[in-house]
């Protein structure tokens, strides 16, 4: 068993548990990835110690959705100032040149990005495949970095000649999707508690695939139990396609289809109307709201504080880079906070809300209540901010965290491993593997 940690003396403890209990001054001590108390003046001879005074604790935060094959493409010109159809015929054909090196080195440094911001578990939605790109590009990359991952195995089938967006160059036989799908998942799915890889299954749209694909990747993930997830609702073009083509909205044309239930998440849902987020609601259907990507791209304002309060789960997700520009998830959450006051008033969400979506809200999304919270026999998955510093200096309430504090971590333990060490990652050799991201994007460009 490896050695136990205690981590001593924290100045606040936000734990997220049942109850959202907040300690001051207590420790945390950990032990085979786990957490086996919290308490003050905790005691343990022969513990690595992390002094955590002047800081802030909270779960490692979860991102539920990601593209990090597209830190390779951020800030794209002709992309920039685009509604979301547009901003993908302008990518479509720059990935179509990726292949196995793209998609790895892109996902370790988008990985390692959201590391730096406090993040233990992320979501991937990888939905192309081009010169030979798999998955386990993907897999590995987490592995490498030391982040928990949810992978998802997602498709693309409709392309330009049959009335979809993508190019044909990147769309995929469903035949052959399904049968990668059944491989990823038989050979990287791991459905127990404190799994560092779970797979799930994810065809990219509505408006790239047949509604086919979309009914049987639902029967194949439910016979595999692992979860669901596609993009719904993201804009008024969206909801136009789906009323023009399958005469319903998004949430009528999910519903059926399968893509309804406790394991199934969708994106964006910026559109969701009232009637689909009480579908939502009743039957557990998780929501990743990304905020910064809907801003980027003009989606609108996703209707958070409604989904909450009708009791649907919903999680954060910084989306890809291409949209974003960052994949900063405790940025993420600021935003979310504010958009939801500049929607809704200024006593919309708190920031101690905000964090909660973040953290336990996230962890729920995924299915993964073993994760996102601080309490005896949760996952070892902690952040500690630096509080001490110039970004809370004057601030009255330190755990406020989304009002004055620190966009980056000082400590990140994942599964009790420490990930972020002193604002550093000392495993991974981060300018090279900067070097090597650029010198690949400048290939793209040429």
């Amino acid at each position: 068993m490896d050695k136990p940690i205690l981590i001593r003396g924290a100045d606040h403890i936000l734990t997220m548990d049942d109850f959202r209990t907040e300690l001051f001054g207590a420790d945390i001590l950990i032990s085979g990835g786990t957490i086996r108390t919290i308490g003050p003046r905790l005691s343990v001879p022969g513990a690595e110690v992390i002094d955590a005074s002047g800081c802030i604790v909270t779960p490692g935060l979860v991102n539920t959705h990601h593209h990090l094959y597209q830190t390779l493409t951020r800030a794209v010109p002709g992309g920039q100032d685009a509604l979301l159809f547009g901003w993908l015929k302008t990518l479509y054909p720059i990935w179509a040149k990726f292949g196995p090196e793209e998609i790895h080195v892109s996902a370790v440094i988008g990985l390692a990005e959201l590391a730096l911001s406090g993040c233990s578990l992320s979501s991937d939605h990888l939905y192309l495949y081009p010169n030979g790109a798999r998955l386990e590009d993907t897999i590995e990359a987490a592995q490498r970095v030391g982040l928990r991952f949810h992978p998802t195995r997602g498709a693309m089938s409709i392309g330009e000649s049959k009335g979809g967006l993508p190019p044909d160059c990147l769309v995929e036989d469903e035949a052959a999707i399904l049968e990668d799908c059944i491989r990823v998942i038989d050979a990287f799915h791991d459905g127990r508690d404190g799994s560092m890889c779970r797979v799930g299954v994810a065809p990219c749209s509505p408006f790239s695939v047949s509604r086919e694909l979309m009914r049987d990747a639902a029967l194949l993930a439910r016979d595999k139990r692992v979860m669901l997830h596609t993009h719904l609702a993201e804009n008024a073009e969206d909801i136009a396609y789906s009323q023009a083509q399958f005469g319903c909205r998004p949430g009528q044309y999910a519903e059926d289809l399968g893509w309804t239930g406790d394991d199934v998440w969708h994106a964006h849902c910026v559109k969701l109307d009232a009637s689909e987020i009480s579908l939502f609601a009743r039957t557990g259907t998780g929501v990743a709201h990304c905020p910064c990507s809907n801003c980027r791209l003009g989606s609108g304002i996703a209707p958070v504080r409604e989904m909450r309060d009708a009791g649907v789960n919903v999680g954060l997700g910084v989306d890809g880079s291409a949209s974003n520009d960052a994949g900063n998830i405790v940025a993420e959450a600021r935003q979310s906070m504010l958009l939801q006051r500049v929607s809704r008033g200024a006593d919309a969400m708190s920031a101690r809300e905000a964090l909660e979506i973040a953290t336990r809200g996230g962890a729920d999304v995924l299915g993964r209540p073993d994760c996102g919270r601080l309490a005896t026999g949760k996952r070892a998955d902690i952040a500690i901010w630096d509080v001490s510093g110039i970004e809370s200096a004057g601030s009255w309430d330190p755990a406020a965290l989304l009002l004055a504090g620190p966009m980056k971590v000082k400590h990140l333990l994942v599964e009790g491993r420490q990930v972020v060490r002193d604002g550093q990652m000392p495993h991974l050799d981060l300018p090279a593997l900067i070097a090597q991201q650029n010198g690949l994007a400048r290939r793209l460009m040429e």
